[in-house]
C-alpha cells in the first residue's frame, strides 16, 4: 500500500470503524498519521475488478529492540467483498512476507463479537492466547477483545 492507495483504503477503514467491531479508532487518520504508525514493509492491498477490496499492514508492537520481530496485524475487507476469500489471501501473504522480513510473532487484537475476523485468523494459523474483558468503552459500549498470535515457523 502506498499513498496513492490511501483514499480507497481509508474508505474501507471507515467501513470498519462504522461497524463498531473492527477498531477502537473513532475516525480515519490522515495518511501521514497512518503511515507513521505502520511498518514501511508488509503493506498490501487486494483488488477485485480493478477496485480495492481490502488491505493489510503491520504496526510495531514496541519501539524496544527486543520486540523488533513482533508486529500487530491490521486487516480490513470492504463489505462488498467479504466472504470471497480476499481476507484469507491478504492475511496469508502478510504472514509469508512478514517472515521474510524477520518478523517472528504476529499478534492481532480482535473484538470478541467479530466472529468472521476470529475465524479468519484461526484459519490462517493464529491461536487465542487470552481475553481482555471490558478493555475499552466505545460509544458507550464496553468491549471485550481476544488476543491472538501466530509464531513464525522460522523460530
Amino acid at each position: 500500500m502506498q499513498y496513492a492507495d490511501w483514499e480507497a483504503a481509508a474508505s474501507i477503514y471507515a467501513e470498519g470503524i462504522e461497524t463498531g467491531l473492527a477498531t477502537f479508532e473513532e475516525k480515519v487518520p490522515s495518511w501521514e498519521e497512518w503511515d507513521q504508525n505502520h511498518m514501511k514493509n508488509c503493506r498490501f492491498v487486494i483488488e477485485k475488478n480493478s477496485e480495492m477490496a481490502g488491505w493489510a499492514a503491520l504496526s510495531p508492537v514496541s519501539a524496544r529492540s527486543a520486540y523488533r520481530g513482533a508486529a500487530e496485524v491490521s486487516i480490513y475487507v470492504s463489505s462488498r467483498f467479504r466472504g470471497l476469500g480476499g481476507g484469507e489471501r491478504l492475511l496469508t501473504r502478510l504472514i509469508t512476507e512478514s517472515e521474510a522480513e524477520g518478523i517472528w510473532t504476529l499478534q492481532s487484537v480482535v473484538f470478541r463479537e467479530n466472529r468472521s475476523s476470529l475465524r479468519l485468523h484461526e484459519k490462517t494459523g493464529f491461536r487465542t492466547v487470552g481475553y481482555r474483558e471490558k478493555i475499552a468503552c466505545l460509544h458507550g459500549v464496553w468491549q471485550d477483545t481476544v488476543l491472538m498470535e501466530k509464531r513464525s515457523q522460522l523460530i
